[in-house]
């Protein structure tokens, strides 16, 4: 069910500067705010320990080594 909300003007015009694109709606924008402070899954924290460790082994690449590999 829609709804609509009230908001000041100051709030509105900070809305605005935050979407990522022009037609991106105020709800799209207030749910990436809400996104960035949500707590991480538990499978999510796991795959960034995962990517500590490989990165830690030396198992990746750098930008500049995927341009020369791709001869760029």
């Amino acid at each position: 069910m829609a709804t609509t909300i009230q908001v000041s003007e100051k709030l509105a015009e900070e809305l605005k500067e935050r979407k990522m694109f022009g037609k991106e709606s105020y709800e799209e924008v207030i749910w990436d705010m809400i996104e960035d402070t949500m707590e991480l899954s538990e499978e999510t924290k796991k795959e960034i320990a995962e990517a500590r460790t490989e990165i830690k082994a030396g198992k990746y690449k750098t930008l500049s080594r995927v341009k020369k590999d791709l001869g760029l």
